[in-house]
């Protein structure tokens, strides 16, 4: 009888360790597909934000830096012309802030296509051999890996999923900070860039009014948003 009951113990303590041993292989799988390898683009490092995405801890895992990348960046950064050169080194300062950043490995890869001149084919090609997605906030580049079922990280398309979301209707205090196209037209923008088109609010150039929003147009580009002053002429 003790002997039946010991091999019953071994047997649920086998059966125990086999489910552990299955469910830790499940996790890191599932975590390493959630992990996947991102390659950084030369748009993207220049833009900034990445590296505020990184610090904030909304990104995670390995960051692929192509040496090509790396290379074109250096470039720019050595530019005669002030804008470009300014950029350029905006982009390796933003590499230096996410290096810091926990939870991140920037990896520097030297492998190249010579048989590849553009540098997004190149980018392409890298993502499908290391399994990897792009992180760009190019159009073009984006399209021609979505084409090629290349998952595509936009930080421009991140950056409008987050942007304050408005009705018809509602009423929002702003500041009219030019003129617009149109007759009484007015301009403001909100924190995070984003353009509303006032009609009637020209003359409120510099000050702050109240204004109802008629329309919200999303474009490529971005979203617009229209409203109009309601108030005393």
């Amino acid at each position: 009888m003790a002997e039946k009951y010991i091999y019953f113990i071994l047997g649920f303590l086998l059966s125990f360790i086999i489910v552990v041993i299955q469910f830790i292989f499940y996790n890191k799988k599932n975590k390493k597909n959630f992990l996947a390898p991102k390659i950084l683009d030369t748009s993207a490092i220049i833009d900034g934000r990445i590296a505020d995405i990184c610090e904030d801890g909304f990104m995670e895992g390995t960051l692929i830096l192509p040496r090509f990348v790396l290379q074109e960046l250096q470039y720019i950064a050595d530019s005669s012309d002030n804008l470009k050169r300014n950029k350029g080194r905006r982009g390796l300062d933003a590499i230096n802030s996410i290096k810091k950043c926990p939870g991140i490995e920037v990896k520097i890869i030297d492998k190249d296509y010579p048989n590849i001149k553009a540098v997004d084919e190149k980018l392409v090609a890298m993502a499908k051999e290391f399994n990897a997605k792009i992180i760009t906030n190019d159009y073009n580049l984006n399209k021609v890996a979505e084409i090629q079922n290349i998952k595509v990280l936009n930080i421009n398309d991140l950056s409008n999923s987050i942007k304050p979301i408005f009705l018809p209707g509602e009423r929002i205090n702003i500041k009219i900070m030019k003129e617009g196209k149109e007759k009484d037209q007015g301009i403001s923008y909100l924190n995070d860039g984003t353009m509303i088109v006032v009609d009637n609010a020209r003359r409120f150039i510099g000050k702050r009014i109240e204004v109802t929003v008629t329309n919200i147009l999303q474009t490529d580009a971005g979203r617009l948003i229209f409203a109009k002053f309601e108030g005393k002429r």
